[in-house]
């Protein structure tokens, strides 16, 4: 099965031609990071219209990549959500259109699902049951995923996702946009240990993140002692970096062994920082886990992720009229397939 994938779901225009749901033909990504970097931070109208400009040619050139014309395609996967309206749409549009007049299948694909779908395109490739961290600009949660394409919501940010606390300490610090790499670069320079910043903890013991307390930790620090020096920078991204990658371990290896389950998953743009890939492939042995990290340019926002959980959903007998539509809001267990199971999800948080 030959399908093409498209992804606009937050501001990276994506598409990709995968060969029976695994094998990557094509993988193009136009980036927005120039258009929002004077912003520090991702401007919805901004991101749609952007979309607009580039989706086109962005599918065009992955179909010529892979040596593909449209009527060579079995079907075609789209992002349905969650994500910005503005940017779902145009994906939406586009992906019904092409359906439409190639008269191809067409199924909706929820965005966190394909993040997880990205470590379906390694070479080893991740067995039911595990636990998936999704940790990016807009998302970080925990999904127990015990057989294909169910899921059960472990975890949750409760404000900030760490990539957006990623982009606002980096322009808190004059660092530029986007956060995550920046801040991953002025840290190798710094002293991790050297401002204790806070770590959220939950009172009612549930597996959820919070961000916002270090966010505001941050600001502060650089109101009372700045203008900082580099070397002072270096030492609050450090540090900062620290306290987050500290976080996302600690409250993903105890759901690992709340469930008892033995494979983690690590995905989303965030899962590209280099220490946080260190530091939970390094608890994950020491708790007997094993760890599955896709390469980094699978973390990030793409669309051959998109096309890999497309092509189970579509194995699975779903398909999508065109009548469909941009879901926001749309929560990854209530995709799952026949239904999430809550009971396993209360047993981690």
């Amino acid at each position: 099965m030959r399908l093409l994938a498209i992804e606009s779901s937050c501001d990276e225009t994506a598409a990709a031609v995968l060969a029976d749901g695994r094998h990557v033909l094509s993988s193009v990504v136009a980036s927005q990071d120039a258009v929002h970097a004077p912003y520090g931070g991702i401007v919805p109208e901004l991101a749609s219209r952007r979309h607009l400009e580039v989706i086109v040619p962005v599918v065009e050139q992955a179909l010529a990549a892979a040596d593909t014309r449209l009527g060579d395609l079995d079907a075609i996967a789209v992002t349905r959500g969650p994500g910005l309206v503005g940017s779902l749409l145009v994906g939406c549009a586009v992906a019904k259109a092409l359906a439409y007049v190639a008269r191809k299948p067409l199924v909706g694909v929820h965005h966190l699902e394909g993040h997880i779908f990205a470590a379906r395109l390694t070479e080893d490739p991740p067995e039911h049951p595990f636990l998936a961290l999704v940790v990016s600009g807009g998302h970080t949660a925990l999904y127990h995923a015990p057989a294909p394409l169910v899921y059960a919501l472990v975890g949750q940010t409760r404000d900030d996702a760490a990539g957006e606390a990623f982009d606002k300490v980096a322009k808190l610090l004059g660092l530029g946009f986007p956060g995550g790499p920046v801040i991953e670069r002025t840290a190798r320079a710094g002293d991790p240990g050297a401002i204790g910043f806070p770590l959220a903890q939950m009172r009612d013991g549930a597996s959820d993140f919070s961000f916002s307390g270090i966010k505001t930790a941050v600001a502060l620090h650089v109101k009372r002692h700045g203008p900082l020096s580099p070397g002072q920078v270096a030492d609050v991204a450090a540090s900062f970096q620290a306290a987050v990658v500290k976080m996302l371990v600690r409250k993903t290896v105890r759901a690992a062994l709340r469930l008892g389950v033995k494979r983690v998953v690590l995905t989303g743009g965030v899962a590209a920082n280099g220490p946080l890939r260190a530091a939970l492939a390094r608890e994950a042995e020491a708790h007997g886990a094993r760890l599955h990290v896709p390469p980094p340019h699978l973390c990030t926002d793409n669309a051959a992720m998109i096309g890999a959980a497309g092509a189970a959903r579509l194995a699975a007998g779903e398909r999508a009229g065109l009548t469909l539509n941009a879901r926001p809001d749309w929560a990854l267990e209530d995709a799952s397939l026949g239904g999430a199971p809550r009971a396993l999800a209360a047993r981690a948080r």
